[in-house]
C-alpha cells in the first residue's frame, strides 16, 4: 500500500483529532505519526495547532510565509549562539560554587546617600544595568532559552537537522554536562547588595523553563536529542521541581499573590508534567481557581497587584500570559480554567477583556506605564483568547494592531487562526 504524503498525513490526523476530542486526542497522540513523526509532547503549546501550521506550510499557505521566514532568520542567527553556561559568569555565588546560578534584583540601585551605596534601594520598573551584564547568569540564561526555543521550533517546522543539533548542544551545556551544568536550585536568584544573597522572587528568573520543556518536546523527534539526554534532563528537572516544592525560597514564592505566584505555579505544573508527575500537576491546577484567579483578578477583570506597578500594562499582560499557560496545561488533564468564574465574576476571560481594548494604539492606557508597550504584545493573548473562547471579536481587535507589527509574528505559527 502506498504511503500517504506528509501533507495528506497531517490533514488526516487533524481531522481524526477533531473527531476524538481532547480526551481521545491525548491517547491518540502516542499512536499516530505526523509526517513521519509523533505529535510533539508539549504542554503550554498545542500539538494540534502546531500540526495544523505545519500542514499549511507544506501546502504552501502564503499567509504563514512571513512568520516562517522570520523564524528561519532568527534560527540561523541562533545557530551562532553559545554554548554558554553558569561557569561563564564573572562573579561567583556566595556558596563559592560557580555551578550555582546567581543574579541581582533588576530594580535595585546603589543608595546615593551612602559612600558605598549599601544597602541598595528600590526603584520599581527602572532596571539597573548592573543586573543585566555577564557578571551574573540572568542575561546568559535568557539568551540560551531564547535560542533553544527558536531552534526547536525551526527544527519542527523545517526538519533541518542543524537546528536540532545546536539546540541539543545548548541544553547539554547549561543543564547536563558535569563540567558546565547549573546546579538545580535558585538559592542566589535576585540578590540585593547590602540586603540579601537571594530571594524568593528570584524564582521568576526561571519562568522560561515552561518554554524549555516544550522545546524539548519538539526536539524529541530528532536524533540529536538522545535517550540519555532525555533521562538526564528529566532528572535535572525533577531535582529542581523538588527544590521549588520544599525550599524556603520556593515555599515563599508559592505564597505570592501577584505574577510571582502565577509563574511559580506555571513552572511547577510544567515541570511536573514533564517528569510524569501528573497527580502533582493536577493538584496545583485545581487550586488555581481559588488561590490565583480569585486572588489576582477583580470582578471587572483588573489585576490590582499588577496595576500598582510602574509598568502596569506590561505586568498585567505578563500575569495573564501565565494564566493562559496554566489553562492550556490544565486542558491536558481535563481541567477547565478558561471558563471558571467565581461567584462574583472573577475569571481569566474578564482579565483578557480588561486588556483587550488596548490593542488599539489610539486607546490610551489609564494607569502608570513608564516604558513603551507595543499593542503588538497583546497579539498572542488575543489570538489564544479567540481560540479558547471561539470568539471572533478578539480577531476584530487584532485587526486594530498595525499589520506590519504582527505579519511576521511567531504567534501565527504557534496559534494559527
Amino acid at each position: 500500500m502506498q504511503a500517504c504524503s506528509p501533507k495528506k498525513t497531517l490533514v488526516i490526523v487533524i481531522l481524526v483529532f477533531r473527531l476524538l476530542g481532547p480526551a481521545g486526542a491525548q491517547k491518540a497522540r502516542r499512536d499516530i505519526n505526523v509526517a513521519g513523526k509523533e505529535l510533539p509532547r508539549v504542554f503550554c503549546l498545542s500539538p494540534i495547532k502546531l500540526a495544523k501550521s505545519k500542514a499549511r506550510l507544506i501546502s504552501g499557505d502564503e499567509s504563514l510565509r512571513p512568520a516562517m521566514e522570520s523564524l528561519r532568520t532568527e534560527a540561523n542567527e541562533a545557530l551562532k549562539a553559545g554554548p554558554s553556561s553558569v561557569m561563564d559568569k564573572k562573579l561567583t555565588a556566595p556558596s563559592g560554587d560557580k555551578h550555582d546560578y546567581m543574579s541581582f534584583g533588576p530594580y535595585w540601585w546603589p543608595d546615593p546617600k551612602k559612600a558605598d551605596g549599601l544597602p541598595y534601594i528600590r526603584r520599581d520598573g527602572q532596571v539597573n544595568p548592573e543586573a543585566r551584564t555577564d557578571e551574573t547568569d540572568r542575561l546568559a540564561f535568557g539568551r540560551m532559552t531564547s535560542a533553544v526555543e527558536t531552534l526547536a521550533l525551526a527544527w519542527y517546522f523545517t526538519d533541518h537537522q542543524p537546528y536540532a543539533a545546536h539546540a541539543a548542544e545548548l541544553l547539554r551545556t547549561w543543564f547536563l554536562d558535569r563540567a558546565t551544568r547549573m546546579n538545580p536550585h535558585l538559592q542566589f536568584g535576585q540578590a540585593i547588595p547590602g540586603r540579601t544573597q537571594g530571594r524568593d522572587i528570584g524564582i521568576i528568573d526561571t519562568a522560561r523553563l515552561t518554554r524549555i520543556v516544550d522545546a524539548i518536546g519538539l526536539l524529541e523527534s530528532s536524533e540529536a536529542w538522545t535517550t540519555k539526554d532525555r533521562r538526564a534532563m528529566r532528572d535535572w528537572c525533577g531535582e529542581y521541581l523538588k527544590w521549588l516544592r520544599t525550599s524556603s525560597h520556593g515555599l515563599g514564592e508559592e505564597k505570592k499573590h501577584n505574577n510571582h505566584g502565577t509563574w511559580y505555579d506555571a513552572q511547577v505544573v510544567s515541570l511536573a508534567l514533564f517528569t510524569g508527575q501528573n497527580d502533582l500537576a493536577r493538584a496545583i491546577l485545581k487550586q488555581v481557581k481559588t488561590r490565583r484567579i480569585d486572588k489576582h483578578i477583580q470582578p471587572d477583570g483588573s489585576q490590582p497587584s499588577e496595576l500598582a506597578r510602574t509598568k502596569s500594562l506590561s505586568y498585567s499582560a505578563m500575569n495573564l500570559d501565565g494564566f493562559f499557560r496554566l489553562a492550556t496545561m490544565a486542558e491536558k488533564l481535563g481541567i477547565d480554567l478558561w471558563h471558571y468564574e467565581s461567584h462574583d465574576g472573577r475569571s481569566i476571560r474578564k482579565a483578557l477583556d480588561f486588556l483587550a481594548p488596548y490593542a488599539d494604539p489610539e486607546k490610551k492606557w489609564p494607569y502608570e506605564q513608564i516604558s513603551p508597550h507595543s499593542a503588538a504584545r497583546l497579539f498572542s493573548l488575543l489570538r489564544r483568547g479567540a481560540i479558547a473562547y471561539k470568539d471572533d471579536s478578539y480577531e476584530v481587535l487584532i485587526r486594530k494592531i498595525p499589520a506590519d507589527d504582527i505579519v511576521a509574528s511567531r504567534v501565527r505559527l504557534l496559534w494559527p487562526q
